[in-house]
């Protein structure tokens, strides 16, 4: 049955390309393959062991997906692991080696607590450690994590959101166990309310942190010491000016030509219906845009650019900023975005500028569950979505080419093979809804549809033939994730035999 319904759903037989220039030479996304998933997707993280690349993904269910990465793009699922409360949900993912050993720590938010997994040689996990909250650590709706290495130990970094907000350090012990270094309860002066995004920095021999706080609307740095303890530097927070802080979600930063940048993005708090947990309700909505930083040589945060968003540009909620490549002039930076329902292509420049590259309308939201992989020479990126009835796993291929798409006209043919014991009344009603689909999904430019009626016998029992029209690839990304075309896929899958898609390009 899913095997029908993945047949409606994305043909792998074709590869889309997906670009929106915004430059003439650009950068593409081209999906490569999807899976299903367990749950839907919140978080990614990708780890390599023994020359092969795994993905681990988390959501709001009680467990972790792990699917091994080819060079092609291609996902294989390796295992599915249980949450210890068995409900979840995942959000921090992060995998690192700690004295010759693989782990993967797992931030479960709804348990309060850190869990630790070894990574086995297949890529699957043995749950090897669990770290509870209590009264003097900041685990409580754990959602990020972060690996910090120094001389002699590794450290695990953690922020706690809602009720016990702050920030925590662990000592990582060979074993994978978890040793209470410090915690730093959250204040007025320092931005550590909802740590959803953490990044480090090494700078002349001395180790910074970076801590997005998303209740508090802002940004603060800390050194970190041999030991594992940490102390504040600067806090910035945000304002109507120059950068954008309102719900500071992402954070992550990139070192160019001995200039070390922090990039900041944000999910402003008037995208969130369910607004009972904001705490700050004061805030005032000035538009959206990524904030970037420099670091000064003392470690700390100066307020440097920002891309503003605008109609060419995709930055509406952003939840996760990756890094995709980095060269000695310039670093290829990813923006997801939950409301835009997309991925943002920009440069970082030397000089810390973000320019726009190009980018890819999903057609799902996403929600921290983006992450970049580098296979040989080739770049990919791993999506997923938080929507409930998407529950897929995507790989997309970034390639630098020409879009000459603009050019022609998509083709998306289905061809459907009902079961004998299916009534007429409810194929008609399939029909219907098939039919009704131009309605409900704008990209749809024509959607025509016949009974079959060859007569040389090789039709192999397909009888209706829908033919969709779009005028780009983009527009048939936003189609298969469509809440109306999954809904669709539902209904019609247990009346199928068979179904068969393909696609096509033609001139306009």
């Amino acid at each position: 049955m899913n095997t029908i319904k993945n047949l409606i759903l994305i043909s792998l037989l074709f590869i889309v390309k997906i670009s929106i220039a915004q430059t003439v030479n650009t950068l593409t996304l081209t999906r490569q393959d999807f899976k299903n998933t367990s749950n839907n997707t919140v978080t990614v993280t990708s780890y390599k062991k023994s020359d092969t690349h795994y993905i681990y993904s988390g959501g709001d269910g009680g467990f972790i997906d792990v699917f091994s990465l080819d060079k092609k793009g291609k996902l294989t699922p390796v295992s599915s692991h249980e949450l210890f409360n068995s409900k979840g949900p995942a959000r921090g993912l992060v995998a690192d080696n700690i004295n010759g050993t693989d782990y993967l720590f797992v931030g479960n938010k709804g348990a309060n607590a850190v869990e630790v997994f070894q990574i086995q040689n297949n890529g699957s996990l043995k749950r090897v450690y669990t770290l509870n909250d209590t009264d003097e650590t900041h685990l409580g709706v754990v959602i990020t994590l972060q690996v910090i290495h120094m001389k002699k130990a590794s450290y695990l970094f953690v922020g706690g959101l809602e009720d016990t907000p702050g920030l925590s350090s662990f000592k990582i012990h060979s074993n994978g166990s978890l040793t209470h270094v410090q915690s730093l309860k959250d204040d007025h002066n320092i931005y550590t309310d909802g740590i959803i995004g953490m990044f480090s920095h090494k700078i002349n021999g001395k180790t910074f942190l970076y801590t997005g706080g998303f209740q508090d609307n802002g940004v603060s740095s800390f050194r970190v010491y041999e030991n594992g303890h940490f102390k504040n530097i600067n806090n910035i927070g945000d304002n109507t000016t120059d950068r954008f802080l309102t719900g500071t979600y992402p954070v992550t930063g990139v070192t160019l030509e001995g200039n070390h940048y922090v990039i900041v993005g944000h999910r402003h708090h008037k995208y969130y219906k369910r607004g009972n947990f904001i705490k700050k309700k004061d805030f005032v909505y000035h538009g959206d845009g990524v904030s970037v930083f420099k670091i000064n040589n003392k470690g700390a945060l100066v307020p440097h650019s920002t891309l503003i968003d605008n109609e060419n540009t995709m930055l509406t909620g952003q939840t996760r900023i990756e890094i995709l490549s980095v060269s000695n002039k310039e670093a290829i930076v990813a923006i997801g975005t939950k409301d835009d329902e997309s991925i943002q292509l920009c440069k970082l420049d030397t000089n810390g500028t973000l320019t726009p590259i190009s980018y890819l309308k999903t057609g799902y939201p996403i929600y921290y569950g983006l992450g970049s992989v580098k296979i040989d020479e080739a770049l990919f990126f791993i999506a997923g979505s938080v929507r409930f009835d998407v529950k897929k796993l995507v790989s997309y291929k970034v390639s630098a080419e020409k879009n000459n798409s603009n050019k022609k006209v998509l083709r998306h043919i289905i061809n459907l093979k009902f079961k004998e014991n299916i009534s007429q009344e409810e194929i008609d009603k399939v029909l219907f809804a098939f039919e009704n689909l131009k309605n409900e999904i704008p990209e749809i430019t024509n959607l025509e549809w016949g009974i079959n009626t060859s007569t040389e016998g090789q039709s192999k029992g397909f009888n209706y033939c829908f033919t969709l029209t779009f005028n780009n690839a983009n527009a048939l990304e936003i189609y298969l994730f469509h809440k109306a075309h999954l809904k669709l896929v539902n209904i019609i899958g247990p009346l199928l035999d068979d179904a068969m898609v393909m696609d096509y390009w033609v001139e306009k």
